[in-house]
């Protein structure tokens, strides 16, 4: 089809996607439609200490697919063999480099009319040489996203297929629980929750058990700890001030859950979930997130008049947004639409400090912007719960009670409404007539 109007069909694609998405089943999904043969390999397979054993593989591999052609090459995990050349030679990158050039050779040997496609797969594509990126080679890039809800929804009715589920479990409600987990994820969710049943003594899973399998997976394992009962009463406040935070700070995400029972490496955790799958975040909305993740102190300024270790986690997390605001998305009016982070792999960073992309005084400003919106985010914090101590303490004492408090549990003993929207704001006239001209 292709030849016939002198055209080439593509040799060679790299599926891109983060681990978990399904780039392997892809391959193996496109050879079983194809009906051809499909020989796979990963890529550290083929490197060895022995300096050529690599290359002499990569010949023996494209010589069976040409015998056996039409036919699919899986290269999985290419970056451990396709990393980018470079001057320096340490350990085994003479290996390595003599087995990306004989792939580089053996893709310029076959012109695309023996019928072999080449399929690679990576979650670190910015790490790979250009030479194998170039046209005539993996020239077609297919990036493989996380779900996103309807996805995500199928995904559990397949691993759901020999699962027997109880009336009241809603996989639809599951998937819009579930933002950001991959299919290798909700593979898991279906396991856990079915292990979960099991030791409950159920004959079938339920809706509970995969909530209780995703509080496992995404909080971490609840672990025995001895508190004493003002350990346990501060506690509870720190993670009602986020809780209250999440009901009142528009466009906040909804408050799953809250717990005062240790999980994992945290001592408690507010389970916060967005409604729709996100793509794009508004500075209100990281505002809101940054708000929320302060409650925590906030609370414990309020009541106690002191300040504890407790909000070290929270702290990170929203110096880790601010800073992102001021560098990386052109959130702060003093320094403008400017790039001023480097995007640079963390791979390839690591170990190895260059010089910063910006003055010292920049860095100054830099710094200086950070402070200010962690300052204005945790005035706000105060603000908001000072205005609803009343529900905070009834919310205080739910969660000594009862220690761990769902989505609508928490509303009922506070009384409040889930938090309002996000208002959009009016277009300016400039823009109105912007888009009318688009439209015309």
């Amino acid at each position: 089809k292709y030849t016939r109007l002198g055209g080439t069909a593509p040799k060679g694609v790299l599926l891109i996607g983060a681990p978990g998405t399904g780039k392997t089943l892809l391959a193996r999904a496109i050879a079983g439609e194809a009906g051809v043969p499909f020989f796979s390999m990963s890529g550290a397979e083929f490197v060895e200490m022995i300096v050529g054993v690599g290359a002499a593989r990569v010949r023996d591999l494209f010589k069976q697919a040409r015998e056996n052609a039409p036919a699919i090459i899986f290269i999985d995990e290419i970056d451990s063999i396709g990393r980018a050349r470079g001057p320096m030679s340490i350990g085994g990158s003479s290996e390595q480099e003599q087995t990306l050039n004989q792939i580089l050779t053996e893709m310029d040997g076959f012109s695309g009319r023996e019928g072999v496609i080449v399929l690679a797969a990576t979650n670190q594509p910015d790490v790979l040489d250009k030479a194998l990126l170039r046209p005539g080679r993996f020239d077609r890039r297919v990036v493989v996203n996380l779900p996103d809800k309807i996805g995500r929804k199928a995904i559990l009715e397949v691993h759901t297929r020999k699962v027997p589920l109880a009336g009241d479990v809603d996989l639809a409600d599951l998937a819009a629980t579930t933002p950001g987990l991959s299919g290798a994820d909700l593979k898991n969710l279906v396991n856990e929750a079915a292990l979960l049943a099991a030791r409950r003594g159920q004959d079938d899973v339920r809706q509970k058990d995969f909530l209780d399998a995703l509080e496992k997976i995404v909080l971490g394992p609840e672990r025995p700890l001895l508190l004493t009962h003002d350990d346990r009463e501060r506690i509870a406040y720190h993670e009602g001030g986020h809780a209250i935070l999440g009901l009142v700070v528009p466009g906040a995400d909804p408050v799953h859950r809250v717990t005062i029972v240790p999980r994992g490496q945290a001592l408690v955790v507010t389970y916060q979930r967005p409604q729709t799958d996100r793509y794009n975040y508004p500075e209100a909305y990281l505002r809101a997130k940054i708000v929320g993740m302060l409650g925590g102190r906030a609370a414990e300024e309020i009541v106690y008049g002191t300040k504890t270790t407790g909000a070290e986690s929270d702290i990170e997390q929203a110096t880790n947004i601010a800073r992102n605001m001021v560098t990386r998305w052109g959130m702060s009016d003093k320094l403008g639409m400017v790039q001023l982070a480097s995007r640079q792999n963390g791979y390839l960073a690591a170990g190895f400090a260059g010089p910063k992309p910006f003055s010292e005084e920049t860095g100054r400003t830099i710094d200086a912007e950070v402070q200010r919106i962690i300052d204005e985010c945790h005035a706000d914090a105060m603000r908001l719960l000072a205005a609803r101590r009343k529900e905070l303490d009834a919310l205080v004492a739910a969660l000594l009670a009862r220690e761990t408090l769902g989505e609508q549990e928490i509303l009922e003993v506070t009384g409040l409404p889930p938090a309002p929207e996000l208002a959009s704001r009016p277009l300016s006239e400039a823009a109105l007539a912007a888009r009318d001209r688009t439209r015309s």
